[in-house]
This record gives C-alpha cells, sequence and structure tokens, in this order.
C-alpha cells in the first residue's frame, strides 16, 4: 500500500515501523520538542501532498499532535491503541510496538480535525453516558476512542476530541450502545 501522505513519527523506529506497514515516506519529530525546522518541513509536505500525524498513545505524543495541528492545520490524525502500542516484553510503549496490521488500519481510519468545531454532542450528552465521573468512566472512554478511532483522552479532552473530528450523535450512540452492551456480559 503506497501513500501519497508524508506521515509525521517522532522518531526513527516509529519510521521503521511505518514502513513494515506501508510504502510512505515520514519526518520524524525526534521527540516532544518540535524544532521550528521540523515544522517547516511538515508545512511543505502539507502543502505539497499532505500530512498524516502518528505518534505514540501517550502524553508526550499528544503534545506532539497538537503542536503540530496548531503550526500546520489541515493535517489528518491516525491513532494506535494503547493495548495495541505495548512492548510485548518488558516496558515500553510507542508506534514503533505496533503491528503492520494496527498501522494500516490507524493510517486508513485517519480523521482529518476541523478548526472550528461544531457542537454536535453536548458535554451533558458525556455525563449521562457514565464517561465523566463515575466509576467507569474512563474504561468506558477508552473502549469510546477505540471504537470511534479518535484515541483515548481525559474526561476534560473528551468533548473537544469529539467536536474537533466532527463524530455525530449517531456514531457516538451506536458507539457507546456497543460498549454498554460489553458492559451488561461482563
Amino acid at each position: 500500500m503506497k501513500l501519497k501522505e508524508i506521515i509525521v513519527v517522532e522518531g526513527r523506529d516509529d519510521t521503521t515501523a511505518v514502513k513494515r506497514a506501508v510504502d510512505a515516506d515520514t519526518i520524524e519529530t525526534n521527540g516532544s520538542a518540535v524544532s521550528e525546522k521540523t515544522l517547516e518541513k511538515i508545512r511543505h509536505a502539507q502543502e505539497k501532498r499532505g500530512v498524516i500525524i502518528l505518534t505514540d498513545p501517550d502524553y508526550p505524543g499528544q503534545r506532539i499532535r497538537q503542536i503540530v495541528q496548531e503550526a500546520v492545520p489541515g493535517c489528518r490524525h491516525a491513532f494506535v491503541e494503547k493495548h495495541d502500542a505495548l512492548r510485548k516484553k518488558g516496558r515500553g510503549l510507542g508506534v514503533e510496538h505496533a503491528s503492520p496490521e494496527v498501522i494500516r488500519q490507524a493510517l486508513k481510519d485517519a480523521h482529518l480535525m476541523t478548526v472550528e468545531p461544531v457542537e454536535l454532542i453536548t458535554k451533558e450528552d458525556l455525563v449521562t453516558a457514565g464517561l465523566i465521573g463515575g466509576p467507569k468512566a474512563k474504561a468506558r472512554r477508552e473502549k469510546l476512542g477505540a471504537a470511534l478511532k479518535i484515541g483515548y483522552v481525559n474526561g476534560k479532552q473528551l468533548y473537544n476530541r469529539l467536536m474537533m473530528f466532527e463524530i455525530t450523535k449517531e456514531d457516538f450512540a451506536q458507539a457507546l450502545t456497543r460498549i454498554l452492551q460489553e458492559e451488561e456480559h461482563e
């Protein structure tokens, strides 16, 4: 599978993992202190071919994602879930530990963030759904992020992520229904 877009990743090991999964070019940020020179490369890539951001499912990865999104609007976002990015033996979390199949699927499901989000789901919807506060909220957010392909976020960021990716009430309701049905069978 050859990708037109250039994939923004954190480092060399991520580039290696992406190249095992797809035929694509990458730009490495070399950590969360993204330089202006790197941002210029990403801007140029966005103008010429488009960009997909694929960072680790952790705080530094989220920070890189935000820095690039603010500096280079219009990038698409691909997410790998934490359980798919865990090192098989020992400690470690990152895109470099994800299987080629997981990376291909994440790139296929990449979303475009909107600059001016439209409210489709209210904060009250999130409280009512048990996604903010309560004993099962974190687990539900993890499952919702995976189901909607928007990555895991904390309670404060969930609303913003749903708005930025323009998740519809219908998609939200369908995903939530599946999650609640799974809980009943646990």
